[in-house]
């Protein structure tokens, strides 16, 4: 299948993300397209564009023309690769997350916090984006509640939401953006297993503060590369 895509930063201006349609268990150097970020960047910022337009712009942002076509949702790896720290992007659709992305209680899934290991792996809180259309409404709606979540926390997300369709992971490196992904599988279950007993019980917002700022969790971030 070819669900989710992937992308990394090779420079101030080049990205490398996944091909369209490539399969992400089975990729290969092949599956991977190296595009300019900055012409992708100025899709964000035009008037309404055609599929075809849209179409276009990807197969010219590649670097000398190389590759196959990138995955439509480059547009939202180039903005948020831009974002101070982050060099990995990693989104998919876990089945166990999606279950509460596609339920009236997904925005309070990703408000509250359940687990220590999710803050440490996940942040202190998620961006939730409503449902978007895939390729350039999704990448202008990840981008302006992203530019709030920011303004509004004072800090780089670590997780995003979508309602609907499935999670997003940024981090400094591929290991932190696993370790994401595979939190966020693992809290879902448990907050659909906790919802069933009535629950979940979240964490106050004091403590959430303790553990996102604790020295010993910040080393233990430092020793898994995360």
């Amino acid at each position: 299948m070819g669900e989710g895509n992937t992308s990394i930063k090779l420079d101030a201006s080049s990205i490398a993300v996944k091909a369209s349609g490539a399969c992400l268990a089975r990729m290969t150097e092949a599956d991977v397209t190296w595009c300019d970020g900055q012409k992708i960047l100025a899709l964000l910022d035009g008037d309404s564009l055609s599929d075809a337009v849209i179409h276009q712009a990807l197969m010219d942002s590649r670097i000398h023309g190389a590759g196959k076509k990138p995955s439509v949702e480059t547009i939202f790896h180039a903005w948020l690769l831009q974002l101070p720290g982050i060099e990995c992007v990693g989104h998919c659709h876990p089945v166990t997350v999606n279950q509460i992305l596609c339920s009236p209680r997904a925005e309070e899934f990703g408000a509250g916090r359940i687990l220590p290991d999710e803050i440490v792996c996940c942040g202190a809180s998620s961006v939730f984006v409503p449902y978007a259309d895939p390729g350039l409404p999704l990448a202008r709606e990840i981008r302006d509640r992203t530019k709030e979540f920011i303004d509004r926390k004072g800090f780089v997300p670590r997780l995003i939401l979508l309602q609907n369709h499935g999670i997003i992971a940024l981090g400094r490196t591929t290991d932190a953006v696993l370790a994401c992904l595979l939190m966020a599988a693992k809290a879902a279950e448990i907050f659909i297993g906790a919802a069933a007993l009535g629950g979940p019980a979240f964490l106050s917002v004091g403590q959430v503060e303790r553990i996102a700022g604790r020295a010993d969790e910040a080393y233990r971030q430092k020793q898994l590369n995360i």
